[in-house]
């Protein structure tokens, strides 16, 4: 055999060794359901973060026997500063992610979020999305826009509101509504409840609104209630 065939066999062993260890990689969710968690990480927001950061897992756990989710962490703070990382499939990335920021003031970007997700979701289906925040400062019209915008993409939003400031609550219910999602308040005091409606809307974002309801049956009273809101 000549030199030239030895190194045509060789490259050609070599090329599908890589094919096949690529093949034996662990899928990064291509087949998963896509879930986008955005939350404010301005001043205002640090010690929910950090109960957030906590709280996260239950986004994996709650969808294992349901196929699991692929999630995007994406959030604001600062002077216009607009994040959003890539989809992760374990705990441990997503942890990670959250540990490597830290809140900074500045003024709400919800409409970012809300325009990303549309974009995220036209290149391929983002099933819901979570928002965590204690307020707005934003033109009310613009974001009902884009809401309804997700509302025409069957991408709900699901609007966890910190606190008790009439004006968010006002504005969270309206794109939760108009986007086929649901609002849902909570006390940074209860983390119980945080921890509930993340692990509620993970169900639905995997198994849909029959998983949704299926949990909702034997859980608290705060999951009900937006189960309830769920069209």
């Amino acid at each position: 055999m000549s030199d030239k065939e030895l190194r045509t066999r060789s490259d050609k062993q070599a090329i599908d060794q890589f094919i096949n260890e690529v093949r034996t990689l662990p899928k990064q969710g291509g087949g998963q359901r896509r879930l986008i968690f955005a939350l404010d990480a301005t001043a205002s927001r640090e010690a929910t973060w950090d109960q957030a950061c906590h709280l996260q897992s239950e986004l994996f756990i709650a969808t294992r026997d349901l196929g699991g989710l692929a999630i995007q962490l994406c959030y604001y703070r600062g002077f216009g500063e607009f994040k959003a990382t890539g989809f992760v499939t374990e705990t441990g990335q997503l942890l990670n992610l959250m540990n490597g920021v830290s809140c900074l003031g500045g003024r709400t970007q919800i409409s970012r979020v809300l325009a990303h997700a549309v974009k995220e979701t036209r290149a391929k289906p983002v099933k819901a999305v979570v928002f965590i925040g204690d307020c707005c400062e934003e033109p009310v019209d613009e974001l009902c826009h884009t809401a309804g915008e997700l509302g025409m993409l069957r991408t709900p939003v699901f609007m966890f509101h910190e606190g008790n400031d009439a004006h968010a609550r006002a504005v969270f219910q309206q794109v939760s509504k108009l986007s086929g999602g649901a609002y849902a308040p909570f006390d940074r005091n209860s983390p119980q409840v945080l921890k509930d409606l993340m692990a509620a809307v993970a169900v639905y974002a995997s198994g849909g609104a029959k998983a949704l309801q299926d949990f909702s049956s034997s859980s608290s009273p705060e999951v009900k209630r937006l189960t309830r809101q769920i069209r």
